[in-house]
């Protein structure tokens, strides 16, 4: 049975209003009333409809966000960095994931839309534009998080994924790779096709053909694995020397194929780089070469945005946030570790 506050009214004999007070201003309710109030809501089981009581208020202590790949580490350092902050406001943060599937993602942005949530960080998986528009005109502020707007009415936090692309290609070429493959994909996702565009324009700066690209249908391990036994049916003359995937998990998926079932020295035979240098790259079973930027970072800023908007309402200035990766050179691709990461 629902026990409602006209419940505890009745059982601690006393009003609505006052039973109202205790649970929102108990400094205006005397100590013995208090008392009596919280012992009928003890011996009932009453819970307060914390979502009922934010809506009557209009102000809602939770946020929507949407990452593209909640398997992926970099996503859950993301989240963690944006409820690090949420938290510290006592502010709850409610975590969909959409598996790179756009009807998901809409499915949740319906969900928080309905939900009425404070704001929505979300990672997206192609263009909404449209959907931001709706949301901030039911009042929901937005911020695009790992992914640049060129909208400059909205707020956005991410990485210069292109810069990250020349980074990585850049130093293949600086090791003296020559054929080098990209791997990554779907080529719907933005951050795909910049990391692509900025290691073609590597090449380009080196002189040297572009990337062999190997798209792939998502970002994991097996769908590495996959690269790896499209590059092992190549004739070794025509393999690459060098291989930058889109993400670490597709990096790792191609060492484990490389290394498991065609018996390929990394880097000996190909040097591998991948990208958002998450925990496990640095322990795989050839430490990994990778292009980081900083999840936690990413989420806690785009959460101080999102707070600061929803807080200022019209009056609030969009701002986009480029941060610049950083390439952390390993043994997959020069053979050697660094003492400090």
């Amino acid at each position: 049975m629902n026990v409602g506050v006209k419940d505890v009214a009745q059982l601690a004999g006393v009003s609505i209003g006052t039973v109202s007070n205790v649970l929102n201003h108990p400094e205006r309710v005397s100590a013995a009333t208090r008392e009596r109030v919280n012992s009928a809501i003890e011996k009932l089981g009453f819970v307060r409809n914390a979502a009922a009581s934010q809506l009557r208020a209009g102000l809602s202590r939770s946020v929507g966000l949407v990452v593209l790949n909640a398997s992926n580490p970099f996503f859950t350092e993301l989240a963690r960095g944006a409820e690090d902050h949420a938290s510290a406001q006592n502010i709850s943060v409610l975590v969909g994931n959409s598996g790179e599937d756009a009807r998901r993602e809409a499915d949740y942005l319906d969900l928080f839309e309905e939900q009425r949530v404070r704001g929505v960080l979300l990672s997206p998986v192609g263009d909404v534009s449209a959907r931001l528009t709706r949301l901030r005109a039911r009042g929901i502020p937005t911020v695009l998080v790992d992914r640049q707007t060129y909208r400059e009415d909205f707020s956005s936090v991410s990485v210069d994924d292109v810069e990250g692309g020349r980074l990585a290609a850049a130093h293949l070429v600086s090791l003296g790779r020559r054929r080098i493959a990209f791997a990554g994909g779907p080529t719907s996702l933005r951050q795909v096709r910049d990391r692509l565009d900025g290691a073609r324009a590597a090449l380009r700066e080196a002189g040297l053909p572009g990337p062999d690209v190997h798209e792939t249908h998502a970002m994991t391990t097996a769908a590495g694995r996959e690269v790896a036994d499209a590059l092992l049916r190549l004739p070794v003359e025509r393999r690459p020397d060098g291989v930058f995937a889109a993400n670490d998990l597709l990096a790792l998926g191609i060492m484990q194929g490389l290394l498991f079932r065609g018996s390929v020295r990394i880097p000996e035979d190909v040097a591998l780089v991948g990208y958002d240098d998450i925990d496990f790259a640095a322990s795989a079973a050839v430490p990994l070469s990778s292009v980081r930027q900083n999840a936690t970072q990413l989420g806690r800023t785009a959460m101080e945005l999102l707070l600061a908007e929803a807080s200022s309402g019209p009056g609030f200035t969009p701002r986009q946030i480029v941060a610049q990766p950083e390439l952390v050179a390993r043994a997959s691709t020069t053979g050697q570790d660094p003492a400090h990461d």
